[in-house]
């Protein structure tokens, strides 16, 4: 048995360092430099060779060389940061069919944490946000299966299924002595990705849940359903961003451009290949998703130079914090809210054979000012505790192996900051506890204080931001 193993770990190293010799070689070809290819870990791959050897002799059932190599792919995706990840064919076909606003399942975003399911946060309007799912909540078993265990897709795939069918989560909350027991049914998840609203005359109020395929061309409509419902001429817009966990890119650059000069520069990206760096303006060619007419093209005139104030929490993640961080640096709105979660990372998705995929994160978000967003995120102008945070939020930097700020050494200390803060409103939040039972905040309602004082202010903004033209 331990010849064995010992013949099966020399054939596998031999296998591996063929394979990391190639790629040591491809990527020296490609970079066209001179340096000697770094030396192989040799200890490291001994090491592992060892390990696939012991599992295959010694492991009390037989396990499949693939079923290894794969958990070992998994493994080293996981190890890098709570963003990047393997995609088997199925996963690789439930992210293609999340992004365009229609899926089986829940509605709740998700990390993995100490080996257990934690909720970043309910998406709006789905079973978990009606059910009363929150943020920081642990989920510990699906049905009757522990979660201890397994990966994170395999937790995302127990709790999607059929429209209609049942399931039960079984969750850890803090301030809660024993767990508690939701029984939800799955629902087809349709994300209405733009909301609008005239609060009163001449003040509209637009509100985005997620990035989407059409979240442009959603917005515009909204923009030009508002002008036209309005009697008296836009005298201000409120843009909700709250809980907004981000989606895509280019529909992030689309909701920055309805509002930014043409060309203006929205956000670039900084990695270590030169396909990382990337710099995207308020143009067409960087949000129309193929060629076609510009969406943005029949908007009023005024939207570009309109008082605005955008809404920002805790909840608002990557996308949304790129628009947010756009038209801060830009002058063109007031932001409002509190510190923004921070997700400042760019994850690509690299096909590779049958069907499946890598999520690798290959660069950081900056703000057109040259700020880092990622583990920080974006501070409002006016900071306010009436944003909507809930008290056991999470946060970029509270999550295990989270990337670097890249730029800002003093992130530990921002951190802190925000413990303090979450601090404060716990005991704020225990002041009021009993008053709330599990209803989900309603943003842009009659009782939101924070639009309400959005509203307020925007009525102090006597005349247009004045805008600098871009030269490019």
């Amino acid at each position: 048995m331990r010849n064995f193993a010992t013949k099966t770990g020399l054939i596998l190293i031999g296998i591996i360092t063929g394979i990391l010799v190639s790629l040591n070689f491809s990527a020296i070809a490609d970079k066209r430099t001179d340096n000697a290819l770094q030396s192989l870990p040799v200890e490291e791959l001994r090491a592992f060779s060892q390990v696939f050897g012991r599992i295959k002799s010694d492991y009390v059932e037989p396990v499949e060389d693939k079923k290894l190599i794969t958990e070992a792919i998994n493994g080293m995706l996981v190890g890098l940061d709570p963003h990047s990840a393997f995609l088997d064919a199925e996963d690789y076909k439930e992210l293609q069919i999340g992004t365009q606003g229609e899926f089986g399942g829940l509605g709740i975003q998700v990390t993995m944490e100490d080996g257990l399911v934690k909720v970043i946060s309910p998406i709006e309007d789905t079973p978990a946000f009606f059910a009363g799912v929150k943020t920081g909540d642990l989920i510990i078993k699906i049905d009757d299966t522990a979660v201890k265990g397994m990966t994170l897709n395999d937790a995302i795939k127990k709790m999607r299924g059929k429209p209609n069918s049942s399931v039960v989560l079984t969750i850890a909350r803090e301030g809660e002595t024993e767990p508690l027991t939701f029984s939800l049914v799955r629902a087809i998840i349709k994300i209405e990705s733009v909301k609008s609203k005239l609060i009163e005359p001449g003040y509209a109020y637009i509100r985005i849940t997620q990035f989407q395929e059409r979240t442009g061309e959603n917005l515009a409509e909204a923009i030009n359903k508002l002008y036209s419902e309005s009697k008296i001429p836009m005298k201000g817009l409120v843009l909700d961003l709250r809980n907004d966990p981000g989606g895509l890119l280019n529909s992030a650059v689309a909701v920055s451009a309805a509002f930014l000069p043409r060309n203006a520069l929205v956000v670039y990206t900084d990695g270590r290949t030169e396909d990382a760096k990337m710099k995207l303006h308020a143009s067409p060619e960087f949000y129309l998703r193929k060629s076609g007419k510009d969406f943005l093209a029949t908007l009023p005139e005024n939207i570009k130079t309109l008082p605005m104030i955008t809404l920002v929490n805790g909840g608002s993640a990557s996308a949304s914090e790129i628009v947010a961080g756009a038209l801060q640096d830009h002058k063109r709105s007031v932001v409002m809210g509190s510190q923004t979660f921070g997700k400042g990372s760019v994850q690509t998705i690299l096909p590779l054979s049958n069907s499946t995929a890598i999520k690798l994160t290959t660069a950081r978000y900056y703000t057109p000012n040259g700020q880092s967003i990622q583990a920080k995120g974006i501070t409002p102008d006016i900071l306010d505790d009436e944003a909507g945070d809930n008290p056991r939020l999470l946060r970029e930097a509270d999550l295990n192996r989270h990337l670097s700020n890249g730029i800002d050494a003093k992130i530990s200390d921002i951190a802190s900051s925000k413990k303090n803060n979450t601090s404060s409103n716990k005991a704020k939040n225990n002041k009021n506890k009993g008053k709330d039972k599990n209803t989900p905040a309603e943003f842009g309602s009659s009782d939101d204080t924070l639009l309400t004082k959005a509203v307020t202010h925007l009525k102090s903004m006597s005349r247009p931001i004045k805008q600098k033209t871009s030269k490019l």
